[in-house]
């Protein structure tokens, strides 16, 4: 399976980046090339119709209805959309856990200077024994003047997959907002919006789907759209003769945020399609397998400890290692002396490895990490 990473890495990192393969990016060029050949015609005249399409294939795979998702460059562009439009104030508490990607926490904690909301952020210890432990640890900390909830459906620095539904279950019947940061959900599990239930969810594409870099997309139910606003005010906002027109003004407001490259939006359909044509359910069970294997291995080194229970993660398996460990250095010494790249990640005053399993890895590439590691922890102890 050809992707266009440099075949002298053992890359497993695909968790911050992702990778594209080559007939997806072959398909994102072709787009740009379309543009460029005539921007005004592309841009003016067919990109509503183009979009309309791409949100049509996007929709159906996660389980929406088209006229419910936009498309972001990133699913930090998107919780600051919403953090920014729910109209939070004094008195008012987001609920949150400390399994939170740093920027999007970020988009609240700037919110909550601003208009003077309380952030409360329920712990979830690790290791986690069962899916109900996760629930009610979270759910301890709701409150009457709990207005929303965010939470990751698999967190960034962990790796652990929260039960979300449950948590939008509840607060449903609470009248509670639920936001649901999925970065790392569309193309690494199954995701069906209709089945979580969540009032907005915010995903990347360009992760574990292996879309081009910068396509991610934004839900948000019909019954919230009315109350998010632009991020960028531009020709979709208003009764301007440039709108997109597309009888929704959720969609028009972020359809055209001013002059960009819609081209890896428009690319998403073809990794879609590529997964689809590539069986990516056994994939992804192959891959799971892998990364379960890497922490065993790993979990063998003396310095090591596994963290989570094999149910509890997909293809982003986590390891721990001494506290007093310099992530950075040893980060830098995997890449330089054994060219394996994996993040090593300070998270509550503990050190992690988190390893990230794709189709293009391989047993190879897990044995030259545990070398790595082997050497690196064993020089540091």
């Amino acid at each position: 399976m050809e992707f266009l990473l440099d075949p002298e890495i053992a890359f497993l990192n695909h968790g911050s980046f992702g990778a594209c393969p080559k007939a997806v990016h072959d398909e994102y060029q072709a787009i740009q090339r379309h543009l460029e050949r005539q921007p005004v015609a592309f841009l003016q005249r067919h990109l509503p119709e183009l979009l309309l399409d791409a949100r049509s294939t996007m929709a159906e795979f996660v389980g929406a209805d088209r006229d419910e998702i936009v498309f972001t460059p990133n699913p930090t562009f998107a919780v600051n959309a919403i953090a920014r439009s729910l109209n939070l104030g004094p008195g008012d508490e987001l609920l949150t856990s400390n399994h939170e990607y740093g920027a999007c926490s970020n988009a609240w904690r700037f919110m909550q200077e601003k208009t003077g909301f309380a952030i409360v952020r329920q712990s979830i210890d690790l290791p986690v024994n069962t899916e109900d432990d996760i629930v009610e640890q979270i759910w301890t900390g709701v409150t009457e003047n709990t207005k929303a909830i965010f939470l990751s459906h698999i967190s960034s620095p962990t790796a652990l997959t929260i039960p979300v539904e449950e948590i939008c279950r509840r607060a449903r019947h609470r009248g509670i907002t639920t936001i649901i940061d999925g970065a790392h959900v569309p193309g690494q599990m199954d995701l069906d919006l209709t089945k979580i239930g969540a009032d907005a969810y915010v995903a990347a594409c360009h992760k574990w789907l292996c879309a081009p870099k910068g396509s991610s997309f934004m839900y948000v139910s019909r019954e919230l759209q009315p109350a998010i606003e632009p991020l960028v005010v531009g020709w979709g906002w208003g009764d301007s003769e440039r709108k997109f027109r597309s009888g929704s003004d959720f969609v028009d407001y972020f359809g055209w945020i001013g002059t960009h490259d819609p081209s890896a939006y428009l690319a998403v359909p073809a990794a879609i399609e590529f997964q689809a044509n590539h069986d990516w359910p056994s994939v992804q069970s192959r891959c799971h397998d892998l990364a379960v294997h890497a922490v065993e291995l790993a979990s063998e080194l003396p310095e090591v400890k596994r963290v989570h229970a094999n149910e509890f993660f997909r293809q982003m398996g986590l390891i721990e290692i001494s506290s007093d460990s310099n992530e950075t250095l040893i980060q830098q010494r995997l890449i330089d002396e054994f060219l394996v790249e994996v993040p090593v990640i300070r998270w509550q005053d503990r050190v992690f490895i988190r390893i990230s399993v794709q189709a293009y890895n391989t047993q190879e590439h897990i044995e030259r990490l545990i070398t790595g590691l082997h050497a690196c922890l064993r020089k540091s102890a």
